[in-house]
């Protein structure tokens, strides 16, 4: 290797083109990238929205059935309730959609609700946003992938019993693929994310044709589900309840705000032409789906689906047509998860850097994704999966909730950005952390915009909150708070430690150490001993031997065998009345270190000989490590290891 030429400086640099070599790790997901090949593994449009709108557009899955799940209570009356409520939500979307299209341009590094809020709202908020928004992803995967199950259970009965352990297997599948990169995972997923998006539009097409003509009946045998005689009375608070169900469908819109990094130049221009695409398709499929349930007269169940009921009625029963829409429904489903294992890693990412998150989750991986974020999500998910076991009318409540706190926070805090803005003057430029702000005109009609958009998802907000509360909806409300709290322990922290390492009011460097002394725990006197006691001679003149004597007659040998190698150094025998060994030699490190004297250091070294064949290190103790873990808040204590190497 060669280092550069430095003039003398203290600070040489040097370049290390060694490639990793191949594990069995690197077989599963592929040769680790330099950091030079970023640039070469961000996405475009069309694979972008393979990416970042199979959340959303999977959503229409559901959506209309968990709203239906509701409504179906006042009988018949709520085939002519969904569609309505459709439209309103749809309406919701366009102005989500426009907030976030906002978002895009003015905070192109990425972060979404938590960026935005803590640039213009502070700490607190942010800190809400980022939790609210990290517990959404986390039950993104838990939603999608039991969908995604159902949807195969639907088509095949007889899997039911086992579809806990399914949606885990397709939970850790995921990760799997994600831990490629994100440009390999993209790439896979987009031809299953078109094949949903035609198959859906062939369905609706196909029913919308036959509804006008007359040729689309209701559908036939419909699972059972216990109905009023009578049914109940419309009331607004079962409206709120439905409309609160059926606002999943907006859940996913942030993911592109939070990934346009991942873009290629220009960038905010093609994620914004993502975001425009994705809720296009959106709002299409939940009115056709809204619509045509209505009419078939479709019934929630956890034993067929919406969406099953639909496409049997639509292609006459479970032929090819309807097989293929069941495959797309179901692949949709579990890939809506990846939106959350390109989103959650990166979020985590960010809010780690403002040091909110332990900040081993700012590291990347070998494939240039933040493997360990990419890692814990699956864990979480998986975790959810199994305690409400693969339910969705049980997860329905957890979620939705903490996507809503997040659109209103960043449109809250857009409104504010824009404030800002307007009262800069034509040539003044405020920079802040996330962006940098100009003076725009038409700012009013644009804060106008985030603030209406405000307004209303908090309005969606306190309906969830309110109305799923007791279904649920509590757990999510608790979390939230807690990862804040916790947020907060995890920033001071990292506050406290860089105030006491500063260099800051530093001053003058304490004085030299003056003394160091050395102690050598013994278990036997061999070449890694001698070893080990060579190396303490280079520290110090002052070195002690210590025994824990344990057996009485090993002991004594050892003894014997000291006096002949050792050398000259004193051994300290230290009897262990109860057949102990780390206990002894830390009460006696403990009485050595009380008598330290000033500018004293304390080493501690210790023997530890490696064999050639790795696995059989286990068979061996490792005292270095136990007395580091024991001696770790100890001021002026050093450990160090002296390995001799078994060949």
């Amino acid at each position: 290797m060669n280092i550069e030429d430095q003039n003398g400086t203290t600070v040489l640099r040097r370049t290390n083109e060694e490639e990793p070599p191949r594990t069995l790790w690197t077989i599963l997901i592929g040769r680790p990238l330099a950091t030079a090949d970023a640039p070469h593994h961000t996405i475009g449009k069309l694979i972008g929205l393979a990416v970042f709108a199979s959340d959303a557009l999977s959503s229409t899955a559901y959506a209309t059935q968990e709203m239906l799940a509701i409504l179906i209570v006042v009988g018949a009356a709520a085939y002519g309730l969904i569609f309505p409520l459709s439209l309103v939500i749809v309406a919701l979307l366009v102005i989500v959609t426009l907030s976030y299209e906002q978002t895009i341009h003015a905070y192109p590094n990425g972060g979404g609700s938590y960026i935005v809020s803590r640039d213009n709202l502070g700490q607190l908020p942010s800190k809400i946003a980022a939790a609210a928004i990290l517990t959404d992803y986390v039950l993104t995967v838990a939603v999608s992938i039991s969908s995604g199950v159902a949807q195969v259970v639907s088509a095949y009965p007889t899997l039911y019993e086992y579809r806990v352990w399914i949606a885990i297997g397709l939970v850790f599948t995921i990760m799997m693929i994600n831990l490629r990169g994100l440009r390999e995972s993209g790439i896979i997923f987009a031809i299953p994310t078109y094949f949903f998006v035609v198959m859906m539009f062939i369905t609706l097409i196909t029913g919308l044709v036959r509804a006008l003509t007359g040729g689309l009946g209701l559908v036939v045998d419909p699972p059972l589900h216990e109905l009023a005689t009578e049914g109940q009375a419309v009331t607004l608070f079962l409206l709120l309840r439905a409309f609160s169900n059926g606002t999943t469908a907006l859940t996913g819109v942030e993911a592109i705000s939070d990934g346009i990094p991942s873009f290629r130049e220009p960038r905010t221009r093609n994620a914004g032409i993502t975001l425009i695409w994705m809720s296009s398709i959106l709002g299409s499929l939940l009115l056709g789906i809204s619509f045509l349930a209505g009419h078939i007269q479709a019934v929630p169940s956890e034993i067929e689906t919406v969406i099953s009921q639909l496409g049997r009625t639509v292609f006459d029963g479970r032929g090819t047509l309807y097989l293929m829409l069941i495959t797309a429904t179901t692949i949709i489903l579990i890939m809506a998860a990846n939106t959350s294992f390109a989103d959650f890693p990166r979020l985590s990412a960010i809010t780690a850097a403002d040091g909110l998150l332990p900040r081993q989750l700012n590291y990347r991986g070998s494939r240039l994704v933040f493997s360990r974020g990419i890692v814990v999500l699956a864990v979480l998910a998986s975790t959810l999966v199994f305690i409400f076991q693969a339910s969705v009318t049980r997860l329905i409540p957890l979620y939705a909730i903490g996507v809503f706190i997040s659109f209103t926070l960043s449109q809250a805090g857009m409104a504010r950005r824009w404030w800002k803005i307007g009262h800069l003057k034509p040539s003044e430029e405020l920079k802040e952390r996330g962006s940098t702000l100009h003076y725009q005109p038409g700012w009013q009609t644009k804060m106008a915009i985030n603030g209406m958009g405000a307004v209303l998802t908090f309005f969606v907000m306190m309906i969830f909150a309110i109305t799923k509360f007791h279904d649920g909806a509590y757990v999510v409300i608790f979390i939230i708070p807690l990862l804040v709290v916790i947020f907060s322990v995890i920033q001071r922290h990292y506050i406290d430690v860089a105030a006491k390492l500063s260099l800051e009011r530093y001053g003058s460097p304490p004085p030299r150490i003056q003394r160091n002394r050395v102690l050598l725990p013994i278990g036997g006197v061999h070449r890694g001993t001698l070893a080990a006691l060579r190396y303490a001679r280079t520290l110090s003149d002052d070195i002690t031997a210590v025994h824990i004597s344990i057996n009485p007659e090993e002991s004594e040998r050892i003894r014997q065998k000291w006096e002949q190698w050792g050398d000259g150094v004193r051994l300290v025998i230290v009897e262990s009345s109860y057949r102990r060994f780390m206990e002894p030699l830390l009460d006696y490190i403990e009485e050595i270190y009380q008598k330290r004297q000033p500018n004293e250091v304390i080493t501690i070294v210790v023997p530890q000989f490696v064999s050639s064949k790795r696995w059989t290190n286990i068979l061996h103790t490792n005292t270095a490590q136990a007395l580091r873990s024991e001696l770790l808040t100890y001021k002026y204590i050093v450990v160090t290891n002296v390995p001799y190497i078994l060949d």
